[in-house]
């Protein structure tokens, strides 16, 4: 053997010996691990998920790198949060993971190929030396939706890059994006979702992207301009582009681009207009084809009906017209999820077509006057929704057909619809139903064990609620959530409640039940929300079933007829109380202030007396901006897919009723309006920092409004009008930058309103009432404050005519009140909405008819 063999052997022997050897003795390339704790140095890590980056051990036993087997030389670094609580919400998350600034530095570690660092709370990015690396092939810095990044250009630096993902970071001022990512040479996949990009090139004919470019994301950016013509000029080889949710305009090209690969294309959510290109149906490969939520217009191409390869085909919300028949889809063998709706299309199936495909998912609308019959043959459909259709439901056949085809559907949707029929004697099926805004008539219907999500609301449903509580026998059902609100149900809430004890929200409002609250809801022991507002239900909820509800987070029980006192048993993690518009009575009870997670207190009209508590700044979410800010929803399964919906509530803000969904977890909100309330306001009740609406008007409040106001820095609307406060207007109120609703109105406050401040951009109704109060907006001058009191004192006989004449005036309008309100109370007191609608609109006019007063009254002087 050659002696020059043998001792090359020997050597490589020798080598992987030490190599092994290295790595068993934690042999870290002290390179490496230096730069990787220096990045540990600019990393905050709540979490500890950094906790095994120390300096004794291995580098490479370290979480999240992965060094090579021979060399040990770090190749991977892979940091991405996998924190995840489901009982939070995304910015609660996101706070448990990595934050801080993202040195740079680690790319001079000379062996990286794959960084990713996603999914965290970085905020800054930095480097100490230039950006030179030519090993790194994949960075994914996404959904580290507070981190800003001004320039790309240190990126376009490693031309070894295959693989970019920066979605959801910053990028507004970076103008230059297309640039930096086109001299990539070896870019295949390049993802830039929701950066917040405003310049896209619209005119540029070539983006001079390498051949290697296969996928293409900018969707969810703020691109304000026609289709960029570069995209459709883009190498054979492109596989994929998605260029939705922006606000692209104009339309497709005619002739046939270049993309004769191209698998999916996806530009929904946007405003493109004029016809689908017959172009679309040659593209042999294209497997999704989503145009869905713009405005084109004209027929669907029938060659779309040759994509054999098609799996996705989503053209909802356009104005397409004219004929869609089974020519258009008469090769699409892989089709499973079809979306399709347009108000000036006709469907015009022959009845006997059986179509080559079987769909998971269909979204079907504007069906009329029967249901395609084609529909009954996709036996593998578990997800159907049908909107802003007009079909009947009445003949027996039909209506049997119908409800046991959709029974194997795991999620069913009509929603919107004009469909008739009557629903007292079907058994619902499927695990996630929405049969909300339909014409559906007769009792409640029948659910399956098999029923999670239960949402039939806004349609003419009536009778007892019992048909549909009170049928099973068993307790083993797995209805979380029931919302079969604003219909015409009568009757008492049963008291089947024991067979539901999975029930996680209910919502029974805008109803006509009456009674009180059932024992059987003692067994709901894991109801987080409870909504019974806009009933006609009586009792006292302080010694209800409900007490044993500990699970409680939201219960809104407003325009009712409960009484007694209001309840002492809330529990701890109580988040929205709304008793407005009973008639409960006594104090409000100091265990309110023992609820730290509070963020609204709505008890407004009721008969309620006493102080308003000193102990409300013990709420920690009114004076925590960081407190119970996570969403209020609910997570279901309904077979394949986790579905999330988030809990709404309708609050009277600002004199107007708004329906608050997304942004309800936001809110802070005391209302504790047209009762019976007696003493001072005291300075901690103004210590609520993070409140935005507070509402004490209607009271019999005395002394004067606290300094500490000032301390109020995001209240939005203050009511303190129809009391009996006394003293001046705090300056410190000047500071409340984010004031924009003020009713002072119809008190004892004195002297001049604080100048040169906001205050004065307020209107007179936000002060009138107060006699002895002066300077802008009011007509008032307080330069000659002391001068007409003095004359009041010397023209006793003068004030005295006036005073007579004020009281005839009050008379006849006492009198003339009177008859109008005789006049329409009998047909105001039919509806409740529409009663509460009168008062508001009465307690405006009076403010409106004082105004006028005290103006003639001014010039009379």
């Amino acid at each position: 053997m050659d002696s020059n063999n043998i001792v090359w052997k020997r050597k490589y022997v020798f080598a992987m010996m030490l190599s092994t050897l290295c790595v068993m003795c934690s042999c870290c390339n002290e390179k490496d691990k230096e730069i990787l704790l220096k990045f540990k140095e600019g990393v905050t890590d709540p979490s500890g998920i950094l906790s095994s980056w120390q300096q004794e051990q291995d580098c490479c036993q370290w979480k999240g790198v992965t060094c090579h087997n021979i060399t040990a030389r770090v190749i991977h670094l892979a940091l991405e949060c996998d924190y995840y609580d489901a009982e939070e919400d995304e910015e609660y998350n996101s706070q448990k993971c990595l934050a801080g600034d993202i040195n740079l530095s680690l790319l001079d570690m000379e062996y990286l190929q794959h960084l990713d660092l996603s999914m965290n709370d970085f905020k800054t990015i930095s480097s100490d030396s230039a950006v030179n690396s030519s090993t790194l092939n994949y960075i994914d810095l996404s959904y580290n939706k507070n981190l800003f990044i001004k320039s790309l250009e240190w990126l376009s630096r490693i031309s070894s890059l295959e693989y970019v993902d920066l979605s959801t970071i910053n990028l507004h001022m970076e103008t230059n994006w297309l640039h930096w990512m086109t001299v990539l040479p070896s870019l295949v996949e390049l993802y830039l979702y929701s950066c917040k990009l405003e310049d896209i090139n619209p005119s540029l004919e070539y983006a001079n992207f390498s051949t290697s470019l296969q996928y293409i994301d900018l969707h969810n950016n703020y691109f304000h301009s026609e289709l960029p013509r570069w995209i459709f000029n883009l190498s054979s080889h492109i596989l994929g582009i998605e260029l939705s949710s922006n606000h692209f305009i104009g339309q497709l090209p005619d002739t046939l681009p270049k993309l004769h690969s191209l698998t999916s294309l996806q530009l929904h959510d946007n405003y493109l207009n004029g016809s689908i290109p017959h172009w679309i149906g040659q593209l042999q490969y294209l497997t999704t084809l989503d145009i869905s939520d713009n405005y084109f217009s004209g027929s669907l191409p029938t060659n779309l009906g040759n994509l054999s390869s098609l799996d996705t085909l989503l053209a909802e919300g356009n104005l397409f017209t004219g004929v869609v028949s089974e020519r258009n889809f008469a090769k699409l063998k892989n089709l499973k999820y079809l979306f399709l709706e347009s108000p000036y299309i006709n469907f015009d199936f022959d009845p006997l077509w059986i179509p080559p495909f079987q769909l998971d998912k269909l979204y079907i609308g504007r069906l009329h006057p029967t249901l395609p019959q084609w529909v009954y043959t996709q036996t593998s459909l578990y997800f159907l929704i049908i909107e802003n259709s007009e079909f009947l439901l009445e003949a027996a056949d039909n209506n049997n057909k119908f409800w046991r085809f959709t029974s194997t559907i795991q999620h069913l949707s009509l929603y919107n619809n004009t469909i008739e029929g009557d629903l007292s004697e079907v058994l619902l099926n499927s695990s996630i139903i929405h049969l909300s805004s339909n014409n559906f008539k007769g009792g409640l219907p029948r659910l399956s064990s098999n029923v999670v999500f239960f949402q039939l609301y806004n349609s003419s449903l009536s009778g007892s609620i019992s048909n549909l509580l009170c049928h099973s026998k068993k307790s083993n059902n797995k209805l979380q959530y029931l919302d079969i609100s604003d219909n015409n149900l009568s009757g008492g809430l049963t008291d089947c409640w024991m067979n539901w004890k999975s029930l996680r929200h209910v919502n029974l409002g805008g109803n006509h039940l009456s009674g009180n609250i059932p024992p059987s809801m003692a067994f709901l022991s894991n109801l987080t929300s409870l909504h019974l507002h806009e009933n006609n239900l009586s009792g006292d909820i302080s010694s209800s079933s409900l007490q044993y509800c500990r699970s409680l987070s939201i219960l809104n029980v407003r325009e009712n007829s409960f009484s007694g006192y209001i309840p002492k048993w809330m529990p701890q993690n109580i988040r929205i109380l709304q008793l407005r518009s009973n008639k409960f009575i006594g104090n409000i009870p100091s265990q309110i202030c023992q609820m730290p997670f509070l963020i609204i207190l709505d008890i407004a009209y009721n008969r309620i007396s006493g102080h308003i508590p000193k102990c409300l700044n013990n709420i920690t979410s009114f004076v925590d901006m960081h407190y119970s800010t996570s969403w209020i929803f609910y997570k279901f399964f309904d077979g394949r897919v986790f579905f999330i919906y988030i809990d709404d509530l309708i609050l009277l803000v600002k004199g107007q009723q708004s329906d608050y969904y997304s942004n309800l977890k936001l809110m802070r909100m005391v209302d504790l309006s047209s009762n019976n309330l007696t003493g001072t306001m005291s300075p901690q009740l103004f210590s609520l920092s993070q409140l935005h609406f507070l509402n004490l008007s209607h009271n019999r409040l005395t002394g004067t409004i606290p300094k500490e106001i000032g301390n109020m820095t995001q209240l939005e609307s203050l009511d303190l009008s129809k009391n009996d406060l006394t003293g001046e207007i705090p300056e410190s109120m000047s500071s409340l930058s984010f004031l924009n609703n003020l009713n002072l109105s119809f008190n004892n406050l004195r002297g001049q309103i604080p100048s040169g401040t906001q205050l004065q951009s307020f209107s007179e109704l936000s002060y009138i009432g107060n006699a002895d109060l002066c300077g802008p907006p009011l007509p008032k001058n307080c330069s000659n404050h002391g001068d007409d009191t003095k004359a009041s004192g010397e023209n006793d006989d003068d004030d005295g005519d006036e005073s007579d004449f004020l009281s005839c005036l009050y008379m006849g309008l006492g009198v003339g009140f009177a008859s109008g309100f005789c006049g329409v109370c009998g047909a105001i007191f039919f509806g409740r909405k529409c009663r509460h609608a009168y008062f508001r609109f009465l307690y405006d006019l009076r403010d409106r008819f004082y105004v006028l007063l005290l103006t003639n009254l001014n010039s009379f002087h």
